[in-house]
């Protein structure tokens, strides 16, 4: 399977989450997969897919703030997008191959890109859910995110659609999460202290470095990979902009 790089550097959420959606369309078309990077245009809370919301976070509280709000394509829970590098992975997926593998084939890669940068990090292991309905992604690990000394650095989700994959997840340079609480119209579950690529690496890296520890770990892997033309990549996001930027989509639970 030939890979492709793009690095999409800093737009708002529903570009974000649109371009992610589309990727998935390009995957089943080309029969390539692509490692996208990406950061975000101002402070966004994203919600899980079938998070429900309403009445947990207000939008006018969210305005007031100057944060916007997104619902993603993969599920999971509230996150706050600002410091941090984004990726995603957009791939075929084999009926044959199950999500757990290519879960870990994706994790492996980003242990090389982050052991690039001097962080060591290890997968979480199972373990019982403690987090309540009102949780954030990162109040605690879920079996097999990364993390360092058991706190999550790296938050991910997969979604496995009509042949195709996404793998998205935020890489934090430091720990907004305990925000999130503070956007809230209704109490959280306090977050444990998140691991951060500042604390790890005693100093805050650009987001170009950590862009190219990605692509290096990309080409150790599968070999240098060819870009992706940031036009082709709007192309197929585009259709699914109005989705990803309507109210309804948004607050629809």
């Amino acid at each position: 399977m030939r890979w492709r790089f793009l690095d999409s550097g800093p737009l708002d959420g529903a570009e974000q989450m649109a371009l992610d959606a589309g990727l998935m369309d390009r995957a089943r078309q080309t029969g390539e997969a692509l490692l996208r990077v990406y950061a975000w245009s101002r402070p966004t809370l994203s919600f899980g897919r079938h998070e429900s919301v309403r009445g947990r976070f207000v939008p006018e509280m969210l305005d007031r703030a100057s944060v916007g709000a997104v619902r993603r394509p993969t599920g999971g829970r509230v996150l706050l997008h600002d410091r941090e590098v984004t990726y995603s992975v957009t791939a075929p997926a084999p009926d044959n191959e199950r999500l757990n593998e290519s879960y870990q084939r994706i994790n492996g890669m980003l242990m090389v890109a982050i052991a690039r940068l001097g962080v060591r990090v290890a997968e979480a292991p199972a373990s019982q859910p403690r987090r309540p309905g009102g949780a954030a992604c990162f109040a605690e690990p879920a079996a097999g995110e990364l993390v360092v000394d058991g706190r999550k650095l790296v938050g991910s989700a997969q979604l496995r659609e009509r042949g195709a994959l996404l793998q998205h997840g935020s890489i934090l340079i430091d720990d907004d999460q305990p925000r999130i609480a503070e956007l809230a119209a209704q109490p959280l579950t306090p977050a444990l202290p998140a691991a951060t690529l500042r604390e790890c690496m005693g100093r805050v890296p650009a987001y170009n470095e950590v862009c190219d520890a990605l692509r290096a770990a990309l080409a150790a892997a599968e070999g240098e990979p060819l870009s992706l033309d940031c036009n082709e990549a709007a192309h197929f996001g585009a259709p699914h902009r109005d989705r990803f930027s309507s109210a309804e989509w948004t607050w629809r639970s």
